[in-house]
């Protein structure tokens, strides 16, 4: 039987967990066997510049967590080694980051999606996947300001050629 300490920093662990899991609008479980020190620095470091959460996680202390904040589906894939990435706000970043890190280092076994969860609720492998290629927030919103931009810009334009084309008939 653990002593006092023990089990109440145990409880600790479980408790900031549960804050987390429950603070987070997205998260992913991934299993990192494999991976050498080095990729797993640079993983960590795309993730830190994404503002994505990552770390390994006990899993019998994950388990009680996630049966805690309602996630019991995740019990099946607590096993083996094991890391979650969370992001307080942005639902595409830790799913993204990850996905692409997958992509690029395909050659080298090390890391693997093991299932995740965005906006309370569980997300299946392809719902991640999906997620992964939507582009960035900042990206989207490029994306509306051109299309705004552009039908202002063509609003200016087709008002200057009707007052062009008034300047240019003959006055009666």
């Amino acid at each position: 039987m653990p002593n006092a300490k023990v089990l109440e920093q145990k409880k600790e662990i479980v408790n900031a967990l549960v804050e987390r899991l429950n603070s987070s609008a997205a998260g992913v479980f991934v299993t990192y066997s494999g991976l050498t020190v080095e990729k797993d620095t640079e993983l960590r470091a795309k993730l830190r510049e994404a503002g994505v959460e990552y770390t390994v996680v006990k899993n019998t202390l994950t388990r009680f967590a996630v049966n805690e904040v309602g996630y019991s589906e995740f019990s099946d894939i607590l096993n083996g080694t094991t890391a979650l990435a969370t992001h307080p706000t942005d639902v595409v970043a830790p799913a993204k980051v990850l996905a692409k890190f997958i992509e690029d280092n395909k050659e080298e076994a090390g890391i693997e999606i093991k299932g995740g969860f965005m906006d309370g609720k569980i997300s299946t492998l392809e719902e991640i996947n999906a997620i992964s290629k939507i582009p960035s927030k900042d990206t989207l919103y490029a994306m509306v300001a051109c299309s705004l931009n552009a039908t202002i810009a063509g609003f200016a334009r087709a008002i200057n050629a009707v007052k062009e084309q008034k300047e240019a008939e003959p006055t009666a």
